[in-house]
């Protein structure tokens, strides 16, 4: 696990900016939605905020565990329940939201059940990794540094009521 000083840490001042910011690039990108969709956990307040700055109302998420704690991952991301509604895609334009590209697998996971679907996907993060296997298609910060996210970093409120270290 990297040191304090090794990290990225976005505030909630900075993932406010983030997602407008990426808002206006999809905009001007002449991308528009019919359906934005969260990588859950991660990617379901991305994706609510960036969903705002885009004026769309039709939003849904995938579960996919991969990260089991930090640094530690399963052998492949697992989807877990409930389930997206994939009927409801098929020729619609999908905006795929999720907080980082670390590996990438978990993000080519999810655009590739998109497309089978049927549905034109787009994808977007807060950052990339530098060696992501999958790149989305908006990024708002490519870094190589265990990102702290203002809604993760503490853990859970028992893990900080206890004073325990914080798990993915």
């Amino acid at each position: 696990m990297p040191v304090a000083a090794e990290r990225e840490t976005l505030t909630w001042d900075d993932f406010g900016g983030a997602t407008r910011d990426l808002a206006r690039s999809i905009i001007a990108d002449g991308f528009a939605p019919d359906i934005v969709v969260a990588i859950a956990r991660g990617g379901l307040l991305p994706a609510g905020a960036i969903a705002y700055g885009l004026g769309v109302k039709s939003c849904g998420a995938l579960n996919v565990e991969f990260y089991t704690g930090i640094g530690t991952v399963l052998d492949a991301p697992a989807l877990l329940p409930p389930d997206l509604d994939l009927g409801a895609l098929p020729g619609k334009r999908v905006l795929l939201v999720d907080d980082v590209a670390d590996s990438g697998r978990t993000l080519a996971l999810a655009v590739k059940m998109l497309r089978e679907a049927g549905a034109d996907v787009r994808s977007v993060c807060i950052y990339t990794k530098p060696g992501s296997i999958a790149m989305p298609d908006y990024s708002w910060r490519e870094t190589d540094l265990w990102i702290d996210f203002p809604w993760s970093f503490r853990g859970t409120v028992v893990q900080e009521d206890q004073g325990l270290p914080a798990g993915a």
